[in-house]
């Protein structure tokens, strides 16, 4: 038994790895699409509306599935058709750190989005006249105030991306939610198992709010704030 709790353990680092990974990848499709929305030109408008609203409205298994069955299919038929007759697979860390990161940098698009406009636009206006460019306004006078009030959001995020880790499982990764189903399979004690994972879950959540905390207490500092 001690064995099956050991690699459930070293699983759990894996899912950790997971939720980093797919994290940078939602933060960076998060700006990006509050980017195109903020922008003011049709077509980017539209592209990051299309982005936000399709994948908010499919459920992240259907998501995952596609991404990982479909695109391994998809990618064999390309190679069929460069005349290739090696097989690919598509490795299911990878896809599903894509896959997290794809369907979580929808929602951040919207977090950042709100944070942005929450901004007066004035704040802006001040610094071209002071001679400042676009960038060195969005470093200096917009992303400082945007972490603000994009944490209560952000947080929210973060906490729901790690619980969906569990969802690569279905896809044949061994972090801690597979492992613990073979665990449970292999003892017929489930609930054991399953206790336990979710007992690692809510640690990583717990650390995470209050890391969140204390970031969120540093930009807040010299404002009136609430609780995460």
């Amino acid at each position: 038994m001690n064995a099956y709790y050991f690699s459930i353990l070293q699983g759990s680092l894996l899912t950790v790895a997971v939720s980093l990974c797919s994290l940078v990848v939602a933060v960076i499709l998060g700006l990006l699409g509050a980017a195109a929305r903020l922008s003011g030109r049709p077509v980017a408008v539209a592209l990051g509306t299309a982005y936000t609203s399709i994948i908010r409205g499919i459920p992240d298994l259907v998501v995952m599935l596609l991404v990982f069955y479909g695109g391994t299919m998809g990618l064999n038929h390309l190679m069929e058709l460069m005349g290739s007759k090696r097989a690919v697979d598509i490795n299911p860390f990878v896809a599903g750190v894509l896959t997290l990161g794809f369907i979580y940098g929808a929602y951040m698009t919207e977090t950042f989005r709100g944070a942005i406009l929450a901004i007066p636009k004035g704040q802006s206006e001040a610094a071209w006249a002071f001679g400042m460019g676009r960038t060195q306004t969005f470093l200096r006078i917009i992303a400082p105030q945007m972490v603000r009030y994009a944490l209560p959001g952000f947080t929210n995020n973060w906490l729901v991306l790690i619980k969906s880790t569990a969802l690569v499982s279905l896809i044949g990764l061994k972090e801690m939610t597979y492992l613990s189903k073979q665990a449970s399979a292999a003892t017929r004690s489930p609930f054991e198992f399953f206790l336990f994972s979710a007992a690692l879950f809510l640690v990583f959540t717990s650390v995470s709010l209050y890391v969140l905390r204390k970031v969120n207490a540093r930009y807040s500092l010299g404002t009136r704030r609430g609780q995460l």
